[in-house]
């Protein structure tokens, strides 16, 4: 290498050493030249369109940004209400189970102070008042139960045929609803021959009134609690399911429904008539009552009334006044159909008016929403488990057995008309409590359960107190219980060899009336019109449950 070569080679590493510094050290310096500097002018700068070449892959890759997210639906504010206060009153049931009455009427309180406390112009508000009534029914189960609502547990409590009323009315005709009503039935699906004129078209404008849609509504919602039961007795014994409306009529669907002609139960069966069918009545049971019994019968004896008179219209009529009385106004006037014989005035009142309201149920309830009669909130199916009892049995003892109210226990077997259910019986009993009940009724001698009772030991609860409370002796309790030795704990199922008292008071209380007082009162200054409409038909309910429970109280009807 020659020494020009050398010089070069050293100059080279020299600017190189001065770069790779520079690059270390220039950004103060950068920073500092730059700050002399005035500001860059913005360059717009094209977006570059995309290759075509893209469009290639547009359909092979998901394109997320076009999908569809699922739509979620939110819970209502009547529904995020009923929630809460369903969570309360679960909350104080078990309060309650557990002998805290405090406690359980507080939840019960707040339970009733989350429906109360929503403002007058809620949507669905009808749904929320609809579960208000529900509630309150139910506090007052316990109520009654226990703080001695006076209510003799002997008494079977029977509801007013509203046929009585109704069928004894004449209402007016609105002569602009007859074009409608027309379509309607050409739109409509029905086994039962429907048809419309004067006499159906008065029934229809008066279940369109205040009282009277109010009269329909409350038969309907009711309905949900036996409609899958009825559909299906129907169904099995081939009449019309539109027969259902029958029951509406009859009972408005009240299983413990009596007329002024002493008719009872859901289909109105006097005595010879339920008789003729099996409905069977004795000092302790009347067939006429039970739901299931008296749907078969008045299935049966409606087909047996079609097959006798070949026409819907006078089978209807004879289970209203009986087919001897149809048989007469046929003989008498030579016409076997129900108009001319309405015609003729050559049927009672009550017959010539029973077939047009039917009709105008069913046109009503199967076009719903001409009647504004969607979106009722319907009862729930009864549900029940049953047991066939070996021996007589307290309903006092199933309840305690089943942890019910005793009450719920009787309406799920409207036909007893006392508290203990006669050997061979088949009993309804809450869902789901079938062996809880089983099993206590084995540890309870068959000749003792018409008397004995059960009970759960609360906290800090003595077998001293449970004596004095079931009027026994401690002895006795402990004796039944394998000679019981030591101190009963919390949760114990104990057997109370108690004697029978039908004039003795239930055990526990919740006040129908102070589960609400405190929701009540706390917002009665800022409630509106509306609003206080609900709160007024609470305290209704709260001052006046016992009489509202206890006004068509009367003693069991001589079955002879």
């Amino acid at each position: 290498m020659t020494q020009s070569h050398r010089w070069c080679a050293v100059l080279i590493t020299i600017v190189l050493g001065s770069v790779l510094c520079s690059c270390v050290s220039s950004r103060p310096q950068q920073q500092f030249a730059m700050s002399f500097l005035p500001a860059p002018v913005p360059v717009a700068i094209e977006a570059e369109q995309p290759s075509q070449i893209s469009d290639l892959y547009q359909h092979s890759m998901p394109n997320l940004a076009l999908k569809t997210l699922p739509q979620i639906d939110w819970p209502t504010e009547v529904d995020s209400r009923i929630v809460r206060a369903d969570r309360r009153f679960d909350a104080g049931k078990k309060l309650y189970q557990r002998g805290d009455l405090d406690g359980a009427r507080r939840e019960f309180n707040l339970a009733i102070d989350a429906l109360l406390s929503a403002p007058e112009n809620v949507p669905n508000r009808q749904k929320l008042e609809r579960k208000l009534d529900q509630l309150v029914d139910a506090i007052y189960r316990y109520d009654r139960e226990g703080l001695g609502s006076g209510e003799k547990q002997d008494a079977v409590v029977f509801d007013k045929s509203p046929i009585d009323s109704i069928l004894e009315m004449t209402f007016p005709i609105d002569p602009n609803m007859k074009p409608k009503v027309l379509e309607e039935i050409h739109a409509t699906v029905s086994q039962l021959p429907l048809e419309v004129n004067d006499p159906v078209l008065s029934y229809i404008h008066f279940f369109s009134s205040e009282r009277g849609h109010k009269t329909l509504v409350a038969g309907l919602r009711r309905a949900g609690r036996y409609r899958p039961l009825i559909q299906r007795i129907l169904d099995e014994e081939g009449v019309p399911q539109e027969l259902i409306f029958l029951a509406q009529a009859e009972s408005g669907f009240m299983p413990r429904a009596v007329s002024c002609k002493q008719a009872e139960g859901m289909w109105q069966f006097v005595l010879f008539r339920g008789r003729e069918y099996g409905l069977m009545q004795s000092p302790q049971t009347d067939d006429r009552l039970d739901p299931e019994k008296a749907t078969r019968a008045a299935a049966r004896h409606l087909r047996d009334l079609y097959n006798h008179f070949g026409d819907w219209y006078l089978a209807m009529a004879g289970y209203n006044c009986g087919p001897g009385c149809v048989d007469k106004a046929i003989q008498r006037t030579g016409f076997a159909d129900f108009w001319e014989l309405s015609s003729r005035n050559a049927l009672p009142k009550q017959t010539m008016n029973y077939v047009p309201a039917i009709l105008a149920l069913t046109i009503m309830a199967k076009n719903p929403r001409d009647y504004g009669l969607e979106n009722l909130d319907l009862d729930q199916p009864i549900e029940y488990d049953t047991v066939d009892l070996k021996s007589p049995t307290n309903l006092a003892l199933i309840a305690d057995a089943a942890d019910h109210p005793v009450s719920e226990v009787r309406d799920l077997n409207p036909a007893l008309l006392k508290p203990v259910a006669p050997a061979g019986y088949q009993l309804h009993i809450p869902k789901g409590t079938s062996n809880a009940v089983l099993a206590a009724l084995e540890n309870v001698p068959a000749e003792r359960r018409a008397s004995w009772r059960m009970h759960r030991v609360e906290r800090g609860e003595t077998l001293a107190q449970i004596a004095k409370e079931f009027r026994t002796p401690a002895t006795s309790i402990a004796q039944a219980n394998n000679s019981l030795a030591e101190a009963p704990e919390a949760g114990d199922l104990l057997i109370i060899p108690a004697a029978y008292n039908p004039d003795a008071p239930a055990r526990h209380a919740t006040s129908k009336k102070a589960a609400a007082h405190s929701a009540r009162t706390r917002r009665s200054s800022q409630k509106t019109v509306a609003s206080r409409r609900v709160s007024d038909r609470v305290l209704h309910h709260r001052a006046s449950a016992k009489t509202l429970k206890t006004a068509s109280v009367r003693t069991a009807p001589a079955t002879d």
